[in-house]
This record gives structure tokens, C-alpha cells and sequence, in this order.
């Protein structure tokens, strides 16, 4: 990437870029001119219900047995390996088209093939109900899904919750939904981005010392004491130290103490998801500082911009951006943030500005994204936004009490968050 930008530009941009650590008050809000409801969401299991939308429906026929479920309190792979170990295979024959929280209720389909429907409508498997069964084709694969249909409940909301709610919903569904990542991309400790930045500049130092070390207010007890020793380059007190369930911690401490401290050799122990985890973060983590950068504007077209079609994802380069902006306005169309890598289309213009100064910001070259011995970023482009359909909202209650109940549907790799963020701010 070029690094082309006015001084005043490159210093707004280069402060957003000073620290990694997802925080949610960095992000602004499209709606911050208008007040919140205030509450809390995920406070009891069945309050978050997420059902995923088929891309196509199944056939009927076929060697694959598609299995909806429902899981309860659990995330999609822990199902997939339950599921497994019910019927006798190997998680890696179970295919499923999206990854969901463990917080909630989620109604999913997976696929298996060369088994007998009858056996599968039996199971029996804790926290996982199985609501139907029925034949297709081909495995199941990420991706394989239309979108998500989300029913939040809102409890302890403001007074005035319903009408205010709407609002906010009104603005997302005519602008858009701010397509930011949510912060189960960045882990529990917020530091995932860090990790990744470190891997991709080389300096598995660093990465090491974030995934190992580094203890902050997330950390308690033995965690926080293990990491403390690691500071102190007593690896292994910090060994010692790590509970037993942080499996990807002690074999990593184990991997250094077996290389003589070596963290490059190290880190190539960590496991390809882990690793992929971290570098999605860090692209995730820039991909959220261009919308910030945009937000005011996030539902205008610009020369330079690589334009996202909502009907299929195809992406084209905006030569006429006046051209353009009736379909954007119409939301067929969006501006793109990059996901940074190999792959990724280059914007120009003031897109390509902001884009060239956060990517400078954060001290990465165009040459360690393009050296793929340990970084493998594929990138390409995201929308800034995305549409928010089906939209409704009542006021019910239950056993709990009374709660306002959301209802919306978003793309595949869209975050519910996003929405519930700008609704419940600010009670």
C-alpha cells in the first residue's frame, strides 16, 4: 500500500492505530444522536436465539443426512463433537455452514453422511435437541447459509425503551448496520489483535509475551500469577502455575523450555486454528478502524472505493461515484474496508488514503504482508455496512419480568452485537 495522506489525517488515523486492544467505547455509534434504551441482553440462556438461513434448501435425496438441532448454552464446535462421539465418527465428517456463541440458544443444521436418518432423529445428547432430519447431496461448508435470524431479549431497559429502540432501528435499517467486528473476534482479554500484529511483523517475542504474560484486570488467581512468573522469565514456575484447562498455554511454555527460549520455533507448535484466530483478529481490528473513519459517512459512495453487491458479494471498482450512490442510497451497494492480505484489492482516492494511514498506524509494511512463511493472510474486501432486515420489536414479559424483544436478520459474518451496541447504550 501506498502511504499518501494530509499531516492532520495522518495523525488522527496513526492515534487509532496506537493500541490494538479491542475496547467497545473506541468504536462510535451511527446513532449517537440518539439516546439508548440502556439493559442488558444474555441474561438468562433463552434470551439470545440465533436460527441460521439456508442458502438453498435440501433435496430430500442424497448420502448426507442434514441434522437441524438446537443447542443450548454450548458453541458450535463443542456440538459438532458431541454429535460426533453420539453417532461414532470423527468431528472432521460433521459439516456445518457457521460458527456460533455459546451464549444463547442456536437452531443449526449439520450434515453426516452414509448414516441412517431413523438413528439420527433418536439421539439423545445433552444440551443438543434434534428438530429435524432430512437428505442432501454434498457435505454442509462454512458459508453454506443465506444469513442469521436473531430474537434478543432486552431486560431492564428504560421506561421508554420501545419507542426510543425504534429510533435507532429506524436509522440502522435506512443507513445500515455498521459492519464491525464483534468482541468475540478479540478474546476474552481483548488482546487477540496484538498477537496477530506481533506474528505478522516477525516479532514472536511479542506475540508470546500477550498470549503468556502481560497479566491485566481479566486475569485472576493462578492465571494472573502465571503470567506474573512468565514477566519474570520464570518459565518454569509459570508451567507450575497455569491450570490445567489452559492446554494452548502449557504447551506452548513447554515448546519454549524444549527450544531453549527459541519463540519462533515455539510458535510454529500453535495449532493452525489458533494461529488463524490471532491474524483474523488483527485484520478485524484494522477492518473496525476504517469504519470509525467512515461512520459519518458510511452510506456514501467515493472514487477510489471498491463497491460490495449486496445480491452476491461481488465486489467492482467505483470510477463515478455519483453514478453509484442512487443504488447505495438504495442499499444495493456498499463502500468495503480491507481485510488485509495477498488478496486484497487496493482502494485509491480518500478511501485509499484512510486505508494506506491506519495500515501505517499500526506499523505494518507492505512486505510483511506479503511474506507468507508465517502469516498466511489471504485477505479482501468486507462492507462497511450490511442490510438489517426483518426488523421487529415488542414488549413482552415473562417469568423474568418484562423485556423489550428484538428481532432482525443480518448476512452470514454480520455480528447481532452491532445491533444490541446501539440500542442499549446509554439508558
Amino acid at each position: 500500500m501506498q502511504r499518501v495522506a494530509s499531516a492532520a489525517k495522518v495523525d488522527t488515523l496513526a492515534n487509532m492505530c496506537a493500541s490494538l486492544i479491542y475496547k467497545e467505547d473506541d468504536l462510535p455509534y451511527l446513532t449517537a444522536g440518539l439516546p439508548g434504551v440502556g439493559g442488558q441482553i444474555k441474561q438468562q440462556i433463552e434470551d439470545f436465539l440465533v436460527e441460521e438461513l439456508p442458502l438453498y434448501p435440501a433435496s430430500g435425496e442424497g448420502t448426507h443426512s442434514y441434522v437441524t438441532i438446537e443447542k443450548h448454552g454450548i458453541t458450535t464446535l463443542e456440538a459438532v463433537k458431541r454429535f460426533a462421539r453420539a453417532i461414532g465418527c470423527s468431528p472432521r465428517d460433521v459439516g456445518y455452514a457457521g460458527l456460533k456463541d455459546a451464549k444463547g440458544v442456536t437452531r443449526q443444521t449439520l450434515s453426516v453422511e452414509h448414516t441412517d436418518p431413523d438413528r439420527l432423529v433418536a439421539l439423545d445428547i445433552d444440551a443438543i435437541s434434534i428438530v429435524s432430519v432430512t437428505r442432501h447431496t454434498n457435505k454442509l461448508r462454512i458459508g453454506h447459509l443465506a444469513g442469521n435470524r436473531f430474537s434478543v431479549k432486552i431486560r431492564n431497559s428504560c421506561s421508554n425503551a420501545e419507542s426510543q429502540a425504534k429510533a435507532i432501528l429506524d436509522v440502522l435499517c435506512s443507513r445500515g448496520l455498521p459492519n464491525c467486528f464483534g468482541p468475540q473476534r478479540f478474546g476474552a482479554r481483548g488482546d487477540n489483535a496484538e498477537i496477530g500484529k506481533a506474528v505478522v511483523q516477525g516479532n514472536f517475542d511479542e506475540a508470546l509475551a500477550w498470549i503468556l504474560g502481560k497479566p491485566n484486570q481479566f486475569d485472576r488467581g493462578d492465571v494472573h500469577r502465571a503470567r506474573t512468573l512468565f514477566d519474570k522469565n520464570d518459565l518454569e514456575a509459570a508451567l507450575k502455575a497455569w491450570p490445567y484447562p489452559f492446554h494452548d498455554q502449557r504447551k506452548l511454555l513447554k515448546a519454549l523450555l524444549r527450544s531453549n527460549r527459541n519463540t519462533s520455533n515455539a510458535w510454529r507448535t500453535v495449532n493452525h486454528p489458533l494461529r488463524k484466530l490471532y491474524l483474523s483478529a488483527f485484520q478485524s481490528a484494522l477492518f473496525n478502524q476504517v469504519v470509525a473513519a467512515r461512520l459519518n459517512n458510511i452510506d456514501q459512495i467515493q472514487k477510489g472505493d471498491m463497491a460490495w453487491l449486496h445480491r452476491n458479494g461481488a465486489c467492482f471498482h467505483v470510477d463515478d461515484a455519483a453514478k453509484e450512490q442512487p443504488r447505495c442510497d438504495a442499499l444495493e451497494i456498499s463502500p468495503t474496508g480491507p481485510l488485509i492480505g495477498k488478496r486484497m484489492t487496493e482502494t485509491t482516492g480518500e478511501a485509499g488514503t484512510i486505508e494506506n494511514e491506519i495500515l501505517a498506524g499500526a506499523d505494518i509494511t507492505s512486505g510483511q504482508l506479503n511474506q507468507q512463511s508465517q502469516a498466511k493472510l489471504t485477505g479482501g474486501r468486507r462492507p462497511l455496512r450490511v442490510p438489517l432486515t426483518g426488523a421487529s420489536l415488542t414488549s413482552e414479559h415473562d417469568t423474568h419480568g418484562e423485556y423489550l424483544l428484538l428481532g432482525f436478520e443480518l448476512p452470514p459474518g454480520s455480528y447481532a452485537t452491532c445491533v444490541t451496541r446501539e440500542i442499549c447504550r446509554d439508558g
